[in-house]
């Protein structure tokens, strides 16, 4: 059947918020879509459907469906004193159904506070010790730029940054060489920055977890992005010294016509 002005704005509080189709009815309702009240049948009804009532939030009504049959889906409805309050509460509410969804999907969980990035960053500078040559300038250049985590998440909370890392590396440092020098797989340290106040605390203990596939996925973007860099770099290093021969290694500054050669490279540039 046709769509009345109330079911057409059912998709503001209803599943088919993100879809256009009148068809999206059909999933709180539990009805088929007809073309012809002639083409009806007692199976098209839908019976899915439990309340239906009309509220109003400031100044809109809306149409609100609950209690169905089959509910597959849900709506949260946001208030904010502005604009600006209400865009920052949404985007909280999207990464927070965003952190539930990997979590639900890859179910491995890592100490958050910056304690995973601060235990890669100490376990690549001891690797670096061992390289020889240029090869460690670059592993213990990735250490130090994992250990911004920590350090930005320091620096939101008010917290002196360079004490405050400097005793986390020192934690971090101290656990890797425990575990070193009795012969053991080096345990990460749980140790990390807590977001509120901006001490070193137990991330376990706190309760502060983050997904490990948004570890991954961080990393992957990152060393990504600088071979990137590099690459792109070292392009423009081959362009420059292929064209260096036709051109002179100093500034080239303007130089004045003596009014014999008009047609001379020598003409200032335009």
């Amino acid at each position: 059947m046709g769509a009345t002005p109330a079911a057409k704005r059912v998709k503001y509080l209803t599943p088919p918020i993100f879809f256009t189709s009148p068809l999206s009815l059909t999933q709180p309702f539990s009805l088929t879509f007809v073309f012809s009240t002639d083409e009806i049948r007692d199976a098209d009804i839908g019976t899915g459907a439990g309340l239906f009532e009309v509220i109003k939030i400031g100044d809109d009504f809306y149409s609100c469906i609950v209690d169905c049959a089959a509910p597959k889906a849900c709506t949260v409805v946001l208030r904010g004193a502005s604009r600006d309050v209400l865009n920052e509460v949404e985007r909280n509410l999207r990464d927070a159904m965003g952190v539930a969804r990997n979590v639900v999907r890859s179910p491995r969980l890592v100490p958050g506070g910056g304690s995973a990035e601060m235990a890669a960053a100490v376990a690549l500078d001891r690797a670096a010790v061992g390289l020889a040559g240029p090869e460690a300038g670059p592993v213990r250049a990735a250490g130090t730029a994992l250990e911004a985590i920590p350090r930005t998440l320091a620096s939101n909370c008010g917290a002196n940054v360079i004490r405050t890392i400097t005793e986390l590396r020192a934690r971090h440092s101290e656990a890797a060489a425990a575990a070193a020098g009795a012969g053991k797989a080096p345990a990460a340290c749980p140790a990390g920055v807590d977001g509120t106040t901006g001490k070193i605390v137990d991330a376990r203990a706190a309760g502060v977890w983050e997904p490990l596939a948004v570890k991954e996925a961080t990393l992957k973007t990152a060393f990504g992005c600088a071979t990137l860099l590099l690459r792109i770099d070292d392009i423009l290093s081959g362009l420059r010294k292929a064209g260096g021969g036709g051109r002179p290694a100093g500034p080239r500054g303007p130089v004045a016509d003596d009014g014999g050669n008009v047609d001379s490279e020598q003409m200032l540039p335009e």
